[in-house]
Formats: structure tokens, C-alpha cells, sequence
């Protein structure tokens, strides 16, 4: 069974959401709550490490969110993609859409 499991953790101007499993049509659900509840009043770094595997679905979630966030004078970072993930946001074209970043401290 597919599973995704996300970790909240507050910084001083962002919340870090580090998410682990499968990222896709089954799962996209539980990053859509916690995303879209933080995205008006913060930035948020999502931590793509530990994704295995990345549908059109988890990609729709983040790039809803992105837009939102934009909207709403935030910003959505990618945190360290891992490579299932960064195939998935490279052959879209998502990757040029999304600040990627290696560390937390470089969305401060």
C-alpha cells in the first residue's frame, strides 16, 4: 500500500515539510491538507528527500501550492529532490518553476 509521511517542522519564517513515501494520486490528500493550511501565512520548504515516487497528481498539489503561494506573497521551496522526484518536476518543466534548495537556510 502507498503511504506518505510528513514531518512539520517551524522555523523562524517558514514551516519545513519533510515528506517520505510516495507522492501520487493515492497520497497527494495529506500534503493538499497540511500544504494549503500553511501556504497563506508562511513560507514552506518541502523536503523531497525521502519521495520515491512522484505522479501527476503530487505534481498538480505542488503546483497548486506554488501558486498559492505566490498569491498570497509566500514562497514554496523544494528542498533537495530526490532523484525520483527531480525526474518527475525535469520532465514536466516544473523544475524551472520552483526554487530548489539544498539547505533550509537558503530560504531564509
Amino acid at each position: 500500500m502507498e503511504q506518505l509521511k510528513i514531518i512539520e517542522k517551524k522555523g523562524a519564517n517558514y514551516v519545513l515539510l519533510e515528506a517520505t513515501g510516495e507522492l501520487t494520486a493515492n497520497t497527494f490528500t495529506e500534503l493538499q491538507s497540511k500544504i494549503f493550511g500553511l501556504i497563506e501565512e508562511t513560507n514552506v520548504v518541502l523536503d523531497m528527500a525521502e519521495i520515491v515516487q512522484v505522479d501527476s497528481s503530487g505534481l498538480g498539489v505542488i503546483m497548486a501550492a506554488f501558486n498559492d503561494a505566490e498569491d498570497f506573497g509566500q514562497k514554496l521551496y523544494i528542498m533537495r529532490p530526490s532523484n525520483e522526484a527531480r525526474k518527475a518536476l525535469e520532465s514536466t518543466g516544473f523544475i524551472d518553476f520552483f526554487p530548489i534548495i539544498q539547505a533550509v537556510t537558503e530560504a531564509l
